[in-house]
């Protein structure tokens, strides 16, 4: 785990996108359709193109910002029309 770490966002982002492609190219290549009517797996390169998508989706998960912990009784009136 300390090897991905060192890694920059665009490396971990393009070892993503690779290893989605290869997986994308493998659906295509053992599962893909041959009658050609399938819009994505009858065509090796639309295959691995939405395999390098899901696969930067599965890396790239949003930032979430720490919540203040509370109590749950919010009872400040900022933003709020009296």
């Amino acid at each position: 785990m300390e090897f991905m770490k060192r890694l920059t966002v665009w490396q971990k982002r393009g070892i993503a996108s690779v290893l989605g492609g290869i997986a994308g190219y493998a659906y295509y290549y053992y599962i893909g359709c041959m009658s050609g009517t399938c819009a994505i797996t009858s065509n090796p390169y639309i295959s691995t193109g939405y395999g390098m998508l899901i696969g930067l989706l599965l890396i790239d998960k949003p930032k979430t910002e720490p919540k203040d912990h509370t109590d749950g009784n919010d009872n400040s009136t900022a933003g709020q029309k009296i």
